[in-house]
């Protein structure tokens, strides 16, 4: 429960310092840096496709985010069968493509504006610098972690859904006993391995969510300070779709971190409402809010960096590669071509969308 409470904290503070960060945000852009009006600039018009966006994006966000935690019910789509790992390896390479086709070329964009100074913005590639320090403290964070999250559990972790009762003991004991009596060993997998595993799941899990946060505030920000009906359209699709699988590649990460109901419960809200949340921070600040403006562009170049960097690491790392060594997929060349196939799709899907979002 400690560590729940924890988890609330940590990401409550969070939004409010991205409030912050939009709040410093307004400022007034240079004449020559002023946004265009077209016939698709129209606030009015605007507002209640913002406002569909909210609750859309919402209902898309909480179905992809809860779909992986209930498939207990589904013997199919339980953690040990092939299918899941299929599943888990197309929503890794949306993950991976939301790094690279979507907020990596959003923040090169806005930090090589024309509307930001010569230098020290034209001269050095912030960019690429902040994606790399990011994806460096985001190797530092997943470590540490990991080493203190064992230290603390070296008694051995009890996975929320596992309670092993005296008559489960003494099934193991005397399955033990009789294998031995027979000339044949049993061998239980060690219980370190598992609790290590187990450890993993859950670093993994709450570090990918917070890159996610991030961008996903970022995101729904853009969205409701615009007034281009035009753009609008096409995010809301976009996003719903993006929201949708991204967080059936969190809710695997939850459902294999075994976490407890309670906190199962926070990390699918708190992703759930953080693009609605950036609609509606949005919505109150678009009559100041100039997303042209150097503070903005600066403001959401860099946090669109740091998001980039923590995703692909996240991806590649202790997704993608993590699964494809694992030794399910090296015991199975016909699973790994499968699984192959899927990241390609989720990849591929997510580039595409990056014409509209």
């Amino acid at each position: 429960m400690a560590s729940s409470s924890s988890l609330v904290k940590f990401l409550s503070i969070f939004l409010i310092i991205i409030s912050i960060f939009a709040e410093q945000a307004i400022s007034v852009a240079p004449d020559e840096c002023q946004t265009e009006v077209n016939s698709c600039t129209n606030k009015k018009k605007a507002l209640p496709l913002k406002v569909i966006a909210i609750f859309s994006i919402l209902i898309s966000s909480i179905i992809g985010v809860c779909s992986p935690l209930f498939t207990k019910s589904i013997p199919a789509l339980s953690p040990d069968k092939n299918l899941f790992t299929i599943v888990k390896c197309f929503a890794s390479g949306i993950i991976l493509a939301t790094g690279f086709m979507h907020v990596l070329p959003d923040s090169f964009e806005m930090l090589s504006s024309q509307c930001l100074k010569e230098h020290p913005w034209h001269k050095f590639p912030f960019t690429g610098f902040v994606a790399m320090l990011s994806a460096l403290v985001t190797l530092m964070i997943d470590s540490m972690a990991t080493s203190i999250y064992s230290r603390k559990s070296s008694a051995g972790i009890t996975p929320a859904s596992a309670t092993a009762s005296p008559n489960d003991m003494a099934v193991v004991n005397i399955g033990q006993f009789h294998g031995h009596g027979h000339g044949h060993h049993y061998d239980p997998k060690p219980a370190g391995t598992a609790d290590q595993q187990l450890l993993r799941y859950r670093v993994i899990a709450m570090v990918l969510e917070l890159g996610i946060v991030v961008h996903s505030v970022v995101i729904g920000l853009s969205l409701g300070a615009s007034n281009n009906t035009c753009t609008i359209k096409g995010l809301v699709a976009a996003l719903c779709f993006h929201q949708m699988f991204e967080g059936m590649g969190l809710g695997g990460c939850i459902l294999q971190a075994e976490y407890k109901a309670f906190k199962k419960f926070v990390m699918a809200f708190f992703f759930s409402v953080t693009t609605p949340f950036g609609i509606a921070m949005g919505m109150a600040l678009s009559r100041t809010y100039k997303d042209n403006s150097p503070t903005a562009l600066i403001t959401v170049g860099l946090l669109n960096a740091s998001s980039s960097g923590l995703l692909i690491y996240m991806a590649l790392v202790d997704l993608l590669s993590a699964e494809f060594m694992g030794p399910k997929l090296q015991g199975s060349i016909k699973l790994q071509i499968k699984s192959y196939v899927a990241a390609l799709l989720g990849a591929g899907g997510m580039s595409v969308m990056a014409i509209w979002a």
